[in-house]
């Protein structure tokens, strides 16, 4: 969704272009598997037969699956061939695709692509109507375009309609003529004088039968389709901006602050606040000013028997 509320398609990559990219794929492949046979050749003189072939049989797993997983992984969806030709490997939900799954998309890709000639991935593309093969099936991914028309900006609010198009009641305008207005006001330059005056006139007409208040009388027709787009763009600007979260978030304390209640058992409650604590200790009190006063005499205990000094 872009600020002004234009919902957006992606659009999904059809079987031609995806065959291309898969040619452009497997050549690659190919170049591989032949570097990699020139390299086990090398292994041929120094290994017996069968750890010859595992070799071999290793290689060419490495190559054929490596190479869409290695790739798919590190570039967010793209191989070479999806490079060239604008296309990447997505969630179904949108997102960028996991490890896992192109994992799965890799080695699914070596059976139905390589074991069995493409039959299985050309005709799972044509029953599907978002074009999957079964490893897009196996792994939650669809296959799309990058390379879509990019959208003009929002026109510019005109400023002798902007006290009108704050007051604007837009909840009643449909995003498909919302759509309209705005890619004949990026193409209006383009159109013959009569030719864009009429068709201003009956947008604008279309577009003010959706909205509230109507704009003054006697405002061109672009001025009002512009006021309107505009206003829409702020406001579902604003919107937006409105529900992001934070940039950071708020620190928790660093100490719990203390829940009033009733005093621990053991103290007395006579004498304690309405938060719940102790008073703090009382200082003792300063002897008060004058001459040393002698110590009393020690007093004899009844027993008879007298401490020493």
């Amino acid at each position: 969704m872009t600020g002004d509320a234009v919902v957006l398609d992606v659009q999904i990559a059809q079987l031609p272009v995806r065959a291309v990219s898969a040619i452009i794929d497997i050549t690659v492949v190919l170049i591989g598997y032949v570097v990699a046979v020139a390299l086990w050749s090398l292994t041929l003189t120094s290994l017996d037969e069968a750890a010859s072939v595992a070799v071999l049989l290793l290689f060419t797993v490495l190559v054929a699956v490596g190479y869409p997983l290695i790739f798919e992984t590190v570039t967010r969806g793209r191989t070479l061939g999806k490079m060239a030709l604008g296309l990447r490997v997505v969630s179904d939900d949108g997102s960028p695709e996991r490890f896992r799954q192109a994992l799965f998309r890799a080695l699914a890709g070596y059976v139905e692509i390589y074991m069995l000639v493409g039959g299985p991935a050309v005709l799972c593309s044509l029953a599907s109507p978002k074009g999957k093969r079964l490893g897009d099936i196996f792994a939650g991914t669809v296959v799309i375009s990058e390379r879509v028309p990019q959208l003009a900006a929002p026109p510019p609010m005109p400023p002798q309609l902007a006290w009108w198009a704050s007051s604007l009641q837009l909840s009643g305008l449909r995003t498909e003529t919302a759509e309209l207005a705005r890619q004949f006001l990026a193409r209006s330059s383009q159109l013959e004088p009569r030719l864009r005056d009429e068709m201003a006139h009956r947008i604008a007409t279309e577009v003010v039968a959706q909205i509230s208040p109507p704009p003054p009388p006697g405002a061109p027709p672009q001025l009002v389709l512009a006021a309107v787009l505009a206003e829409r763009h702020r406001r579902e600007l604003a919107r937006l901006q409105q529900q992001a979260p934070p940039a950071y978030p708020q620190p928790a304390p660093a100490f719990p602050q203390p829940v009033p209640g009733p005093p621990p058992a053991g103290y007395p409650t006579a004498s304690w606040p309405v938060g719940g604590y102790p008073p703090p200790a009382s200082s003792p009190a300063p002897p008060p000013a004058g001459p040393p006063s002698e110590p009393a005499p020690a007093t004899k205990p009844s027993d008879g028997f007298t401490p020493p000094d």
